[in-house]
């Protein structure tokens, strides 16, 4: 099992998906720098949070223009499962493989700390290894996280079983609480919740050591 993660200048998880999925797959990450036009083989890229860029312009714009991107996108394409956390999601929004945007959090405040969500679709890689309706608690750290569609955008990625993940506690005001959302193939996820950082109890949980892991398996 092969896995990538995209760094761009001021992400500030790519160290954490390249220890949670070294764990996952008993394998070393290829890091790939966000100037780079090619990607190694992998079974699963991943574009993790962080401030690329600062967050100029809006959240994820610069970054999902970045030369790799492009790559990502093929790779996408391609049916390789490809998993956006937090700057991440909000990277794949700006580059078109997800809908929706996201936007200021409704009250205008950082929210931070851990979180309730619950499993909505089984029916990706991602989520197949969960029971519809089970629970999970990931960390949460963010300012543009509110996810919005228009009604028929939401309908629609409502109506094929595309919301991976719900807020318990809507926390950013993110329409109908979505925490997590696939693309129509079901390949690719963006979530602003961060899994990777609670892969051990000296971190303050496993559930993301549980979803890496189912993860790896459904992809093998």
């Amino acid at each position: 099992m092969q896995t990538a993660v995209i760094v761009h200048p001021a992400a500030n998880c790519d160290r954490d998906a390249q220890v949670a999925l070294r764990a996952a797959t008993g394998n070393e990450p290829a890091m790939v720098w966000h100037a780079e036009t090619e990607l190694p083989q992998a079974d699963l890229i991943v574009v993790p949070g962080g401030f690329s860029y600062g967050d100029y312009l809006r959240s994820g714009a610069m970054a999902a223009r970045s030369p790799i991107m492009g790559e990502v996108a093929k790779r996408a394409g391609d049916g390789v499962p490809v998993l956006g956390i937090c700057n991440g999601f909000q990277i794949l929004t700006e580059a078109g493989l997800l809908p929706g945007a996201l936007l200021r959090n409704a009250h205008i405040d950082f929210v931070c700390g851990m979180r309730t969500l619950r499993v909505d679709s089984t029916d990706s890689p991602f989520t197949r290894g969960y029971e519809s309706g089970a629970y999970v608690r990931f960390p949460v750290a963010h300012h543009d996280g509110n996810f919005e569609a228009d009604e028929e955008t939401l309908n629609r990625i409502e109506g094929e079983g595309r919301v991976a993940f719900r807020y318990v506690e809507n926390v950013n005001g993110s329409a109908r609480a979505i925490a997590g959302v696939l693309n129509e193939k079901g390949n690719v996820l963006g979530m602003m919740p961060h899994p990777e950082r609670v892969i051990s109890p000296l971190l303050g949980g496993e559930d993301g050591a549980v979803f890496f892991r189912q993860l790896i398996e459904a992809i093998q």
